[in-house]
Order: structure tokens, then C-alpha cells, then sequence
């Protein structure tokens, strides 16, 4: 059968409806028994997968296909969850993160009778596959892969999983384990030492920090911050700057600017250099960790922050009239509270950054109801070879 299209998980869509995996627009293909495809008649925009592990790993979706079909077709799903409420997509780029540039990944670590294994979930599995040779991490937490090995010696039974979120800092591996198990005096005083060994900047168990080698410090425009256990951040430096400079693009000039869901800073300090800021996030210790970072970092402008549920309690009409311009980098739900507040202000500018496509084309319709005009959005591509896509949009209102 024919492949008439992909899904916006990348799967594709057969002639009958069904959904194949790792399969491209125009292909021909047989579906055997187990779901998966043989491929007679390939795409032009096939490719060999660079990464070895790609057959077995769930890690990525997308390495068959050229880096220009993958990056057409991410805009592609931001075009179409645009069209689907009438509005134009004005599309200036697409900025995709390079290979080895995720500096924030979790893994999944398994006891064996041989010993155990790092690494992610095969596609559609429980069973973790290693990745010795990964392609998506960057080196420093590839060089950090022993010391998760150790650590799931210690504390990972036959019969479990230990979730291990590791990421690059500053002062070297910041690693959270995450395991439904009791943390035992032996296991208390054996962590810390191989923490030490490792040279890992921060060890935590579920919330506790076990050990603190160096300060696991990001630097934030030119504030450094060290986030709280398990605190977002933005998976690569790329995508990072890439939404960085578009926000402050939108925002420039403004004096006054609320950032919300702000989270440890990520918008909000670099603002920082140049506009009075408000951050507003729910999170009282990411707050805490960015009220630190400006207090300590000479030559920038206040900062005030305020910890509030914004989906329960968002910024009202008034409230938001004494900013210049707003920043919105809301999660997967989008803002829809947030946004009908927003179109009932004064605000006459809205940098908006989002995760999902689907979410963020909602909002946006409801902005461009009350007024506002969408003159440009970037795509961003920090999540290489997956179906993940994020998008930051400018919102004028004459």
C-alpha cells in the first residue's frame, strides 16, 4: 500500500487509514504481521538513520528522512494548527538544533544478570536499550554514562526501573534519581562517595540532594542561576538562544515587561538587561532560584517576582496595563485564561512561546480576535529527530 501522508507524532498514514511507523509520504510498502513496514518503493527523502542504535532505540522518530523534510514538514504541523482556526502562518525560519546538543535527557536504568544497562525505552517498549553511541546527547553527559551505570548497580533492584534526569551545568553533571524506594543509611553514605568519584556537581534522590559538589549553575543572559531539583529548562543551548533572541526582538524597547510562567529566568533575566521585569510563576522555588541569580549580578534592572497559579489566578486587565509588552511561555495546555486576559488589557505586544503546535494555534486566534495582528514566527527545533516542535510568535495590537 501507498503512504498518503505523516501524522504530527510522524507516523505514517496508510491508503487504508492505518498508521506505520518510520515510514514517508509516498512510499510504497507491505505491512508484515507485527506492524512494521518493508519498504518497496522508498521516498527520494529517505536516508540511512546516522545513529546505530536508531532500529532499536525509541529515543528518536525521524532519522530516516532528510534533515529539509523533517524541517518542512515541523513547519508544516505549525502551518496547519494555524489554518485549522483561519489564521496565516508568516513563517520567517526554522531553527533546528545540531546533532550531540541535548544537555538534558532521561534515561532509564535496569539491573541484569550480566549487570545493567543505561538508556532510553525502545519505541513502543518497556525494555531499555543502550546507547553508548548516541547521537542526540551532547559529550559531557555521554561522558557522564559510567557513573549512571554505578549508580543503577546501587540502587536499582532486578524487578525495577530507576529514572535517572541528568544535566549538563556549569559546575559538571547535575543527576536526579528517581526510584519508588527507601533511602537507606548504607545507600546514604555510598551515593555521595561515588558522586565525589564521578565528579557529578549535584547528586538527588526524588527531591533530596544527597550531594553538592559544585554549584550545578546556567547561565541565564549574564546572570548564573542554579535551578531547583528537577526545574525546567530548555533541552539545548541553541534552542534556548534561539527563543531567547527572538523574545528579546519583540520585546525591545519596552520598559516594563511581565514574563509569564517564567520559571527559573530563561526570558526574564536577559530582559533583565535592558527592562524593568515582572515574573510571575508558580513555582515558588524556581523564583527563589531566579531572585537569586539577579540579586547577585551587577548592572541589571529590577526584577520582581511573584508566585501564582496562572491557569487559576491569571494577571487581570488592569494588572497587565502597566507593561509594555508581555511574554507568554506557557506548558502543553497553552494559556487560555491567560489570553482572554490579555485581550481585554491594553497590552499592545505579546512575545509567545510554545510547545504545542495545537495549543498555541488556540491562542493565537483568540489575540487575533481581539485585535492583535501575528507578524512573525519562528520555529524551533531543539528536539532533533523527533516530533516535537516549538514555535515563538510576535503579536502586535495598533
Amino acid at each position: 500500500m501507498r503512504i498518503t501522508g505523516l501524522t504530527h507524532l510522524g507516523l505514517g498514514r496508510a491508503e487504508d487509514g492505518q498508521l506505520v511507523p518510520r515510514v514517508l509520504p509516498g512510499e510504497e510498502v507491505e505491512i508484515g504481521p507485527d506492524g512494521a513496514a518493508r519498504i518497496l518503493q522508498p521516498s527520494p527523502t529517505r536516508v540511512a538513520p546516522p545513529c546505530r542504535h536508531y532500529k532499536s532505540c525509541g529515543g528518536c522518530a525521524m532519522q530516516h528522512a532528510t534533515d529539509a523534510f523533517v524541517a518542512d514538514w515541523k513547519v508544516g504541523i505549525v502551518t496547519r494548527a494555524l489554518h485549522a482556526h483561519g489564521l496565516d502562518a508568516p513563517i520567517e525560519a526554522i531553527d533546528t538544533s545540531p546533532p550531540r546538543s541535548r544537555r538534558r535527557a532521561k534515561l532509564a536504568g535496569r539491573r541484569t544478570k550480566k549487570g545493567v544497562i543505561v538508556g532510553f525505552h525502545g519505541r513502543a517498549s518497556d525494555q531499555v536499550v543502550a546507547v553508548p553511541d548516541c547521537l542526540l546527547l551532547t559529550p559531557a553527559l555521554m561522558s557522564g554514562l559510567p557513573a549512571l551505570e554505578e549508580i543503577t548497580a546501587l540502587v536499582a533492584s532486578r524487578k525495577g526501573e530507576v529514572a535517572l534526569t541528568v544535566t549538563e551545568s556549569l559546575g559538571g553533571l547535575d543527576v536526579m534519581i528517581g526510584i519508588d524506594r527507601e533511602l537507606t543509611p548504607q545507600l546514604r553514605q555510598a551515593l555521595p562517595a561515588l558522586a565525589e568519584k564521578h565528579r557529578l556537581a549535584r547528586l538527588i534522590w526524588n527531591d533530596e540532594p544527597l550531594a553538592m559538589r559544585a554549584p550545578p549553575a546556567h547561565r541565564l543572559g549574564v546572570a548564573q542561576v542554579v535551578p531547583p531539583p528537577g526545574a525546567f529548562l530548555q533541552a539545548t543551548a541553541e534552542g534556548e538562544a534561539a527563543l531567547r533572541d527572538a523574545v528579546l526582538r519583540i520585546t525591545d524597547g519596552a520598559a516594563r515587561v511581565a514574563d509569564l510562567f517564567a520559571g527559573c529566568g530563561t526570558f526574564a533575566l536577559p530582559l533583565a538587561g535592558r527592562s524593568e521585569v515582572h515574573a510571575v510563576e508558580s513555582q515558588a522555588d524556581m523564583l527563589a532560584a531566579l531572585d537569586r541569580g539577579w540579586r547577585e549580578t551587577p548592572g541589571l534592572k529590577r526584577v520582581t517576582t511573584e508566585t501564582r497559579d496562572l491557569f487559576r489566578r491569571p494577571l487581570e486587565p488592569d494588572e497587565l496595563d502597566r507593561f509594555d509588552s508581555v511574554v507568554l511561555d506557557p506548558p502543553r495546555a497553552g494559556a487560555e485564561a491567560q489570553v482572554d486576559r490579555i485581550a481585554a488589557s491594553r497590552v499592545a505586544r505579546v512575545a509567545m512561546v510554545s510547545c504545542n503546535p495545537v495549543t498555541f494555534g488556540r491562542d493565537a486566534a483568540r489575540l487575533v480576535a481581539a485585535g492583535f495582528r501575528l507578524d512573525w514566527i519562528r520555529v524551533v527545533d531543539q528536539f532533533r529527530w523527533s516530533a516535537h516542535v516549538e514555535v515563538v510568535a510576535d503579536f502586535i495590537r495598533p
